[in-house]
């Protein structure tokens, strides 16, 4: 069967345009990393710990926290994928009721809910522990997943996709092939938001008992322990930095060659 080519091309100043955004932002995020942890390095190192900073920024203790801030955010967002890009696709489909702006808005009012508030109602409905934080972070960041796929998928040029109809190319064939591929740049952007912000609301997991640095942030805050609040906030800060990075990663490489 013929091959069919799926991209319409760009003009040259687009074409550089993207590039020269896609550049600085693999740049910046690095260089922001890079430039946290050495003050991050210098506080640990420079700063001299009473004995209730040092129970608090106790190293193990920041392992572990660190690690379930991690778990927490990866396996959310992981959730929100799983979810609302399926979601995406089947509104988007040809002959299914028009329910994606009742969705969209839905999860928009959703989003309004203070964080606080909505892992305090996912709690009082599942009880507490690191499921429940992670099914309301999910719910929490759903909505630019979801936006993001619809949009990325019907902003296809339908030339492409009626191209693709001549030549025999079936609905899923034409998903799979054509719509999907195209519309990753779209979907990723997406997931990179949710991602941040899963990292950021994973923070108030400790509420629930869900762990997380949320515990260094909240104990420096109680016992005024500056040191120790600005050491948990710039570890959450890196996590969403690498995490950012990864997306930014996944954006680029996994855009089709001419997009």
């Amino acid at each position: 069967m013929t091959s069919l080519s799926l991209t319409a091309k760009p003009n040259r100043r687009s074409r550089l345009t993207s590039w020269g955004s896609e550049q600085l932002d693999l740049i910046v995020t690095p260089v922001l990393a890079l430039a946290l942890t050495v003050l991050l390095l210098t506080v640990w190192f420079y700063s001299e710990f009473d004995d209730t900073t040092a129970r608090i920024l106790d190293p193990s203790q920041l392992a572990r926290q660190a690690y379930q801030q991690l778990y927490l955010a990866f396996f959310s967002t992981l959730l929100v994928i799983v979810v609302a890009v399926p979601v995406g696709i089947l509104v988007t489909r040809e002959n299914f009721p028009r329910i994606k702006d009742g969705m969209v808005t839905i999860l928009g009012l959703g989003q309004a809910i203070p964080a606080y508030g909505l892992i305090v109602l996912f709690f009082v409905w599942l009880g507490a522990g690191a499921f429940t934080v992670i099914v309301a972070l999910a719910t929490f960041a759903l909505l630019p997943v979801l936006r993001n796929t619809i949009v990325g998928l019907e902003q296809v040029d339908h030339s492409i996709i009626e191209a693709g109809k001549g030549m025999g190319l079936t609905g899923r064939q034409r998903l799979t092939g054509v719509e999907l591929p195209l519309a990753v740049p779209v979907i990723v952007a997406g997931i990179r938001t949710a991602v941040v912000i899963n990292v950021g609301m994973a923070t108030l997991a400790f509420l629930i008992g869900g762990g997380g640095l949320g515990e260094t942030i909240n104990a420096g805050l109680k016992l005024n322990r500056p040191t120790a609040i600005f050491v948990g906030a710039a570890l959450v800060a890196l996590i969403a930095l690498m995490f950012d990075f990864i997306g930014g990663l996944a954006q680029r490489y996994l855009r089709p060659k001419g997009v």
